[in-house]
């Protein structure tokens, strides 16, 4: 079986507005399961890929102070 995760993250969330986006993100780290980890991966390479250096520099200043805590 070949399954391309990657393209069955993005065909599940293709369409959904902000608050389904919002509730996916959000159900996936409540969670906590591990295999919620790789859409997680997909949601954040959309961001990152649509981002301009500006939300990029930000996001990563959240994340290094995420991880000093």
């Amino acid at each position: 079986m070949d399954l391309d995760l990657r393209k069955a993250v993005l065909h599940n969330i293709s369409g959904n507005n902000t608050e389904q986006l919002e509730a996916t993100i959000v159900d996936a780290i409540q969670g906590g399961e591990e295999k919620t980890l790789p859409g997680l991966g997909v949601i954040f390479e959309v961001y990152w890929n649509n981002a301009d250096e500006s939300e990029k520099e930000e996001v990563l200043e959240v994340i290094e102070e995420g991880l000093k805590k």
